[in-house]
């Protein structure tokens, strides 16, 4: 479980220092060296994230319709990594 928990929280940094330094230095000051770098870092991290879902929803024997389903879905959902650390993986 705590490997799931450290790739959410992973995901979700990569995604703000993506959306929140990346993408306005690239359309502010034209540099796209930060979005070539951490758009695959993040895109790799979101992948980390639904496959790792699966597994331990399947190590634990979470029942799909109760909270994978959850899980997965929130990491489609900007910042839904966080939301989904605190109210779901850190009960379990």
């Amino acid at each position: 479980m705590g490997r799931l928990r450290i790739i959410a929280i992973l995901e979700g940094i990569s995604l703000l220092i993506l959306v929140g330094i990346a993408v306005p230095m690239k359309y502010a000051l034209g540099n796209t060296s930060l979005v070539k770098t951490m758009g695959p870092v993040h895109g790799g991290l979101f992948l980390l994230f639904l496959f790792n879902t699966l597994s331990v929803g399947v190590e634990q024997k979470w029942k799909f319709k109760e909270t994978t389903w959850k899980v997965l879905l929130a990491c489609m959902i900007p910042f839904g990594s966080f939301y989904v650390d605190r109210k779901i993986l850190s009960k379990i």
